[in-house]
């Protein structure tokens, strides 16, 4: 089982940036697929950025293509989420999540996929 915290959200300007992290207890998290999902008012839980066990291959929605990074660092068992040329349409909460998985698939793209879940954390773009 694992645990995980996020934070780093906040209000920001229109064309800002933040990085989220996301600290998870236990000593396999490199065992974990991980994801960022996000939850706006009035629409359903979208998925965002999905990165392997092992870092090497990251996966994104193509709303935030080119603009946001998702990493992994296992030793310190944190996952990030680098937000870049943030835009009012991405306000939400944010949330990390981790799957008991070996390999990226069609449903990893989907909340269902996960095992576990963190307390989301509230990211506010201003126009």
């Amino acid at each position: 089982q694992v645990q995980l915290v996020e934070s780093g959200g906040g209000l920001v300007q229109t064309g800002g940036s933040l990085r989220l992290s996301c600290a998870a207890s236990g000593r396999t998290f490199s065992s974990y697929m991980l994801g960022w999902f996000r939850l706006a008012p009035g629409k359903e839980r979208e998925f965002v950025a999905g990165i392997s066990r092992s870092g090497a291959n990251q996966y994104y929605a193509d709303s935030v293509k080119g603009r946001f990074t998702i990493s992994r660092d296992n030793p310190k068992n944190t996952v990030y989420l680098q937000m870049n040329s943030l835009k009012p349409e991405d306000t939400a909460v944010y949330y990390c999540a981790a799957a008991e998985s070996l390999y990226w698939s069609d449903t990893s793209y989907t909340s269902q996929r996960y095992d576990y879940w963190g307390q989301g954390t509230q990211v506010t773009v201003s126009s």
